[in-house]
């Protein structure tokens, strides 16, 4: 019962360390999207991939905690972190070629 509520609290605190958002790469309605809707969303993921970017830095709070006391909550930041910022490269360059499909400016 013990490594299991152990276990328990580890997870959790790992998964408090890693907090970048993973956005989805291919949305549900994206196809149906006009122009002005794809460079919202666009701007959407341009602002979810400057945000996993700040989380990589090593002066945030989060990170220095990390560092000083906890050095794999700090891998999994890191790690989370450049699963954020591929999703969301991959999701503006899927909104590009649907840009391009549809001839937007």
């Amino acid at each position: 019962m013990r490594k299991i509520l152990s276990f328990l609290v580890l997870l959790a605190f790992v998964a408090s360390c890693a907090t970048p958002h993973v956005v989805s790469v291919i949305g549900p309605n994206d196809s149906r999207l006009n122009c002005n809707e794809l460079d919202n969303e666009i701007a959407i993921a341009s602002k979810f991939k400057r945000d996993a970017k700040a989380e990589k830095s090593y002066g945030t709070a989060t990170n220095v905690g990390a560092l000083l006391f906890w050095l794999p909550g700090l891998v999994a930041t890191q790690m989370n972190a450049n699963e954020a910022i591929r999703a969301a490269d991959d999701r503006i360059n899927h909104l590009s070629r649907l840009k391009t499909k549809k001839n937007c400016p």
